[in-house]
């Protein structure tokens, strides 16, 4: 009886040492650090796929929505509510085109789900007027997160960056909400009349770098505005980059109402969200 008491107790105490223990992330950081390093478009496909496969077994985990994930290098966004859970990063590829990944962990009542979302970019020719889900997803890497109500139903708006070519790079304001437990990415929210945009979608010259920020002491998206370098140039996004003003986005009941050349002077806006790096 004693050697099973002692057997026992030291179970127990091995048991309580390992759940005060960090996560081990180790796997996954390494799978990283093979993608940053990859030097070949072939190459980061295969690291990425190494990548998805860790990622996915620690948000498959019990404590996959209260482990600390901040010591893993990919971009990620935490709902303030509680309600999910948003990885994404980057491909960039050896063209200048980018891939996109993301997994989002949605606590739906007293069940957790994993979707994992698929970068559709290319077959998504209006990315401003159309729904998207899981599964046809406009990718892009997520940095910020605003929640904003409607009906009772959350709108999370989310502040992305997007690679897209050896000459534009964008700027992304999605809308993530849920309808019947499932995530669907845009909403007409943007706009006035009786037809909005889902999305909004800022295109640049990739030399350029573009500020698109939340002001929490405002409670408004704060942007860089754009303009042509030149004036023929008008229409053609590769062309373009901020011109030393600033316009903003503010909640107003149903809708992000557009507010144009706004004084910025008390805001630190010389602090954009710049790309990832190389490998991310």
């Amino acid at each position: 009886m004693r050697s099973i008491s002692v057997a026992l107790f030291l179970l127990l105490v091995v048991s309580t040492f390992a759940q005060g223990q960090p996560p081990d992330h180790s796997a996954l950081a390494a799978r990283i650090a093979e993608l940053g390093a990859a030097d070949t478009d072939a190459a980061k496909d295969s690291a990425n796929l190494l990548v998805k496969h860790e990622l996915r077994i620690l948000l498959e985990a019990d404590d996959a929505f209260t482990a600390n994930f901040d010591d893993i290098k990919l971009s990620r966004v935490d709902a303030p509510d509680g309600k999910f859970r948003l990885f994404t990063w980057n491909l960039p590829y050896a063209n200048g085109s980018h891939g996109f990944e993301g997994f989002l962990l949605v606590q739906e009542k007293k069940r957790r789900v994993l979707f994992e979302l698929r970068d559709m970019s290319a077959k998504i020719t209006a990315p401003t007027a159309v729904e998207l889900g899981p599964d046809k997803w406009y990718g892009a890497v997520y940095y910020a997160v605003v929640p904003a109500s409607k009906g009772g139903k959350v709108y999370y708006t989310l502040l992305g960056w997007k690679g897209q070519s050896t000459i534009e790079t964008r700027k992304v304001i999605e809308v993530l909400s849920f309808k019947g437990g499932m995530p669907r990415f845009g909403a007409p929210l943007f706009g006035e009349g009786k037809v909005r945009r889902q999305r909004e979608v800022f295109g640049y010259s990739y030399q350029a770098t573009m500020s698109l920020r939340w002001d929490a002491a405002m409670k408004r998206i704060v942007l860089d505005h754009l303009s042509p370098s030149r004036q023929d140039l008008e229409g053609q996004a590769a062309f373009y980059g901020p011109d030393m003003s600033y316009d903003a986005y503010v909640w107003d009941k149903d809708h992000w109402l557009f507010q144009r050349d706004i004084d910025a002077r008390d805001m630190d806006i010389h602090k954009p969200w710049n790309p990832p790096p190389k490998g991310r």
